[in-house]
């Protein structure tokens, strides 16, 4: 029986490169990013694109209910959703500067806490969470919180 694979931010880079590669190897899979319109070339690899708004939780409830619906479970969640604001930290607006938090730390976090209790009847599950390497080396103009940017050890 495949296994079933849940990917966010795939409409584009290592989101939908991981998709793509997953859906070449077998598993059954579900692409998710708020661009529904870039993500429907997946099809052709047997993907089935989600329309996903992070932030909103009314959004992954329903995007995680089409999936347990369609598919019975979810054995492995990839969270890729996640952007880097340009601009010096002075110039970044604090409302976008939280935005990107949400959608890069905090989405992760909910997608997981709403996929949890059904994932976890599973004998087989794992949650991948990919982030930037802009939150371990620094690069001009990009002060801004990375995926990665909150304390980590190495």
């Amino acid at each position: 029986m495949k296994k079933t694979v849940f990917v966010t931010g795939a409409s584009a880079g290592i989101g939908k490169a991981t998709a793509i590669y997953l859906a070449q190897n077998g598993y059954q899979m579900y692409g998710a990013a708020r661009r529904s319109e870039k993500m429907q070339d997946l099809k052709a690899y047997g993907i089935q694109p989600i329309a996903l708004e992070i932030t909103k939780e009314e959004s992954v409830k329903e995007a995680k209910n089409q999936i347990f619906k369609q598919a019975g479970s979810i054995e492995i969640l990839v969270n890729k959703a996640g952007f880097g604001l340009e601009g010096s930290i002075e110039d970044i607006p604090m409302e976008e500067a939280c935005y990107q938090l949400e959608v890069n730390v905090c989405g992760a976090m909910r997608l997981a806490q709403l996929v949890l209790p059904k994932m976890r009847e599973n004998t087989y599950v794992k949650i991948v969470n990919i982030s930037s390497v802009g939150g371990k080396i620094a690069f001009p103009l990009r002060g801004g919180i990375m995926p990665a940017s909150l304390p980590w050890r190495p």
